[in-house]
C-alpha cells in the first residue's frame, strides 16, 4: 500500500535538497512567520525548536505547482487534468482499525500544549491553526465534508473557528445545531493529495475524502474518531476532535486574508475540543497565511480544476486555466482557449464568474499564451485587446465577503477578451519565435550538459513549442 501521510513526501523533499532544517530556537509570535516569509518561494522548512511546540514545525511544503504535482505523482502539465478528474470521480473510503494517528490519545485540555498556534502578523487578533483540514459529519443529514478554516484558541478546551457564511461547513454546523453541535476533527499533516481534495469546489454533501482517491490512486484509509462518528485520515500526524457550535458566536477581531490585507468579519463559531490523538513522533504543519505561496497555490489549483470542469461544455476547447498568485489564488483567473467561435471568449468569462462566486477578474487568451506566466498574460492584454471592444464590466454582482473591494456583498467584476481578432493587425498577431525544432534541439543540448535546473524559458520559447503540445517549464 502507498503511504498516505505527509512524512514520506517530506522525506522526498529532503532527498532532493528541497527541505532545510532550522536548528535555532524560533518564537511562535512573529518569528515563525518571518522564517516562512523569508523562504516563501524557496525550500520547505522544518523548524526543530519552536517556542510552545513539543514537536518540529514544518511549512512552505506545498508552495509551487511543481511541488503539488510531485505530491500526486504527476508532471506539472498533467496537474490540472488530474485535479479535474478528481472533481468528477469518487471512491468510497476504506475504514481501518489500526491508525497511526491514534497511537497516542490525550484529553481535550492538552490541546494547546500539543499544537502550536503561531501569531503571524502585527495586527492579528491572536495565534491560529492555519493548516487544519476540518473533516465533519452532520448527524442530521448524514453529509460528510472536508475543508479548511482557521482556528484560534480561546480557553483551555475551546477555540474560535472562522467559516464563511456560504461555506458548506457553515450549513452543516447550522443543521447540527439542534442536536448539540457539529462533530468535526481538525486534521494536521494528511497526505498532500488529501489536502488538495479538501480545497476542491464540490456540491453540498459530496465527501472530499472520496474524491481524494483519484489523486492518491487508491481509497483514502480512515478511522473512526474516538468521540464521534467522524472519519479521519488514518495516517495523518495529529487530530483534534471536537464540536462546532453555530449557536455560540465569538467575535474574532482583525485577521489577515489571502489577498494580503486584514479583514474584520465579526462573529464566528465556537469550537469545543473533545479529544486529541497523534502519532508518537508527529510534525506540526503550519501554512503561512495572507499573500504567501503555499496559502495561494493550495487553493489556486483546485479552484482552477473546478473552473475547468465547469467550462467543459462551454463551446470551445479549454486548453489551460490558472488562478494567479497576485489574486491570492482565488479571485483572478486566466483561461486559454482554442477553436472558439466569435463571442466564445465572453461565454468563458461569464462561465468562470458563475463557477466560483469569489472570482472577480477573468482574462481569456489564446492557446499560445502561458496562463501561468503573468508577464505573458499581460503581453496578451497589451497586444491583442482593444479596450473599447474587449473589456466586460458587470456591476453589482453578488460575491463572497472575502473579495477585495466588495461592499454589502457585491462587487464589480471584470472580464478581458485578450484573444486574437482577425483584422486587428495588418502584419499579424503572432509572436516572433525561433523555429520550434531548433528550440527543442538546444533545450536537449542544455539538459545534456547539466543545465536542466537552470532553464528559465522566455515567452518566445513557450510560443515556439506550444503548437507541438510541448512546454518547457522551470
Amino acid at each position: 500500500m502507498a503511504d498516505q501521510s505527509m512524512r514520506t513526501y517530506l522525506e522526498d523533499l529532503a532527498r532532493a535538497g528541497e527541505l532545510i532544517e532550522v536548528a535555532g530556537t524560533v518564537g511562535a509570535r512573529f518569528e515563525l512567520a518571518s522564517v516562512l516569509a523569508l523562504l516563501d518561494r524557496g525550500p520547505a522548512v522544518r523548524m526543530n525548536t519552536v517556542d510552545g511546540s513539543p514537536f518540529p514545525v514544518v511549512g512552505n511544503v506545498l508552495n509551487s505547482r511543481e511541488r503539488l504535482a510531485h505530491a500526486i505523482g504527476a508532471d506539472v502539465t498533467d496537474l490540472l487534468p488530474r485535479l479535474a478528474d478528481a472533481v468528477a470521480d469518487r471512491q468510497a473510503v476504506e475504514i481501518v482499525a489500526d491508525a497511526p494517528v491514534q497511537a497516542v490519545a490525550l484529553p481535550a485540555a492538552s490541546v494547546w500544549a500539543e499544537v502550536v498556534t503561531p501569531t503571524f502578523f502585527e495586527k492579528d487578533s491572536g495565534g491560529y491553526i492555519t493548516a487544519g483540514m476540518i473533516v465533519a459529519h452532520d448527524p442530521v443529514t448524514g453529509h460528510r465534508n472536508a475543508s479548511y478554516a482557521r482556528i484560534k484558541p480561546l480557553d483551555e478546551t475551546t477555540g474560535f473557528v472562522g467559516i464563511a457564511p456560504n461555506h458548506h461547513l457553515t450549513a452543516m454546523a447550522r443543521s447540527a445545531g439542534a442536536v448539540g453541535g457539529l462533530p468535526v476533527a481538525v486534521v494536521l499533516g494528511a497526505h498532500p493529495a488529501i489536502q488538495l481534495a479538501a480545497c476542491c469546489y464540490l456540491g453540498l454533501g459530496d465527501d472530499e475524502l472520496e474524491h481524494a482517491a483519484a489523486l492518491l490512486g487508491e481509497p483514502v484509509r480512515v478511522t473512526r474518531a474516538l468521540t464521534s462518528e467522524v472519519l479521519v485520515p488514518a495516517e495523518a500526524e495529529i487530530v483534534i476532535e471536537g464540536l462546532i457550535h453555530a449557536d455560540r458566536p465569538v467575535h474574532e477581531g482583525l485577521v489577515n486574508e489571502y489577498h494580503g490585507m486584514y479583514e474584520d468579519y465579526g462573529d464566528g463559531f465556537t469550537f469545543e475540543v473533545t479529544a486529541v490523538t497523534r502519532r508518537t513522533d508527529p510534525s506540526v504543519h503550519v501554512i503561512l497565511p495572507g499573500l504567501s505561496s503555499e496559502h495561494s497555490y493550495i487553493a489556486a489549483l483546485p479552484i482552477a480544476a473546478g473552473i475547468r470542469h465547469a467550462l467543459r461544455n462551454i463551446g470551445c476547447d479549454i486548453v489551460d486555466v490558472a488562478v494567479t498568485h497576485s489574486g491570492g489564488g482565488r479571485v483572478d483567473v486566466v483561461v486559454s482557449i482554442a477553436n472558439a467561435r466569435p463571442g466564445g471568449a465572453k461565454r468563458v468569462i461569464f462561465g468562470a464568474f458563475a463557477a466560483v462566486s469569489m472570482v472577480k477578474q477573468v482574462t481569456v487568451v489564446d492557446a499560445d499564451v502561458d496562463v501561468w506566466d503573468e508577464e505573458h498574460v499581460h503581453w496578451a492584454r497589451t497586444s491583442r485587446m482593444r479596450w473599447d471592444r474587449d473589456l466586460v464590466l458587470v456591476d453589482g454582482v453578488a460575491t463572497d465577503r472575502n473579495v477585495p473591494m466588495q461592499r454589502d456583498g457585491m462587487v464589480t467584476k471584470v472580464g478581458m477578451d485578450a484573444t486574437v481578432t482577425a483584422g486587428d493587425r495588418a502584419v499579424g498577431p503572432e509572436l516572433a519565435v525561433p523555429p520550434a525544432d531548433v528550440v527543442r534541439a538546444m533545450r536537449d543540448l542544455l539538459v545534456e550538459e547539466g543545465w536542466a535546473d537552470r532553464l528559465r524559458p522566455a515567452i518566445v520559447v513557450h510560443s515556439a513549442l506550444v503548437d507541438d503540445g510541448e512546454r518547457i517549464r522551470a
